[in-house]
């Protein structure tokens, strides 16, 4: 079978013919249908720093994936060939103190698929049937391939209430307005979204999350008339991983405001943590998703009918995976999709 992999360490990657894996006694074989490629693969294509001390070379890269079940494992039960599913891309322990107490989502010896160990960019992926979600037979694979992280945003969004309240995301990637999309849906009086790229801004906008700001064209401060606000927001996403974005974030806080921290900065940060203490903020890190919890929340919303299709902008056969990755790492576009089916 075909599969994309860092084969060794530099830029690049290449598309390799690798042997179709046996599925263990625990796990499902699945037929790979669609991928989505994340910051993360871009990273590990252009061989920045996080992957030269993350990644051990050779690996198969992707954790967003959508599939068939086309082979189960001897102890398998509980799953179908033919279902249609996806998997939780991370790899927890079981026994470590939040493993047992069922939140795994923070296990410490967490291993991610498609860095730490072999990923589903490829025609077939082995996956323990414990990470395994069945989708509806009816979802566009699509955005299927995007519930890694759609669930992402997901796990963001609802951390804090956002029923009438006034709402700001700094940082209008894919998940970032993905997770504005979460926020209106719950009932949000005002979101507003930011972004240095007046591309992803109007692509924000295009999917109905109109109150965009660049800040390099307009203060935050100055908006608040626009959008009937007096005394700042009341809860922040963060999505961006700035610096610059952040502390604009704590200083345009209503007291007791609360902020969801899911962008990862690049470097470490200075804050001035006494407008935090004066301000009564919450300040909450996210990572990743709750282990089933938010699968089932995303379900839920997409049934509901939110709709996260358009966040998808560019879709690529496997063999223009160059052409890909460079759309997806030059900071104007939303979603971009390999369709393994084109092979």
């Amino acid at each position: 079978m075909l599969a994309l992999a860092k084969t060794q360490p530099g830029p690049g990657l290449e598309l390799i013919d690798v042997p179709v894996p046996a599925p263990g006694p625990n796990e499902v074989l699945v037929k790979v249908r669609r991928t989505g490629i994340c910051g993360t693969d871009v990273h590990i294509d252009r061989w920045d720093g996080w992957a030269a001390n993350t990644v051990v070379t050779p690996r198969i890269l992707g954790h967003e994936f959508a599939g068939t079940i086309v082979e189960l494992g001897s102890e398998v039960s509980g799953l179908e060939v033919g279902q249609f599913v996806s998997g939780e891309g991370h790899y927890v322990c079981g026994r470590c103190r939040a493993c047992l107490a069922g939140r795994r989502h923070l296990c410490l010896r967490t291993r991610g698929i498609g860095y730490h160990v072999d990923g589903a960019f490829c025609e077939y992926f082995a996956m323990p049937a414990a990470n395994i979600w069945v989708h509806p037979d009816d979802l566009d694979p699509d955005v299927a391939a995007i519930f890694d992280p759609f669930g992402n945003a997901v796990h963001a969004a609802l951390q804090f209430p956002a029923l009438a309240e006034d709402v700001l995301v700094t940082g209008a990637g894919p998940i970032g307005i993905m997770a504005a999309l979460v926020a209106r849906f719950q009932g949000a009086r005002n979101v507003v979204i930011t972004d240095l790229s007046d591309e992803r801004l109007a692509l924000a906008a295009s999917l109905g999350i109109t109150s965009t700001l660049n800040p390099t064209k307009e203060r935050l401060a100055d908006s608040y008339e626009r959008f009937q606000m007096r005394e700042g927001f009341d809860i922040g996403l963060e999505m961006s991983g700035s610096g610059a974005a952040l502390e604009s974030m704590i200083d345009h806080m209503t007291h007791g405001g609360r902020i969801a921290l899911l962008g990862t900065p690049a470097d470490p940060l200075t804050i001035d943590f006494s407008t935090i203490i004066f301000s009564m903020l919450t300040i909450q890190g996210v990572t990743g998703r709750q282990i089933f919890e938010t699968w089932y929340a995303m379900n839920s919303l997409i049934r509901s009918g939110l709709d996260i299709s358009g966040v998808i902008t560019h879709r690529f056969a496997p063999t223009d995976h160059a052409e890909a990755f460079a759309v997806a790492g030059d900071g104007r576009s939303g979603k971009v999709v390999l369709n393994w089916e084109e092979l």
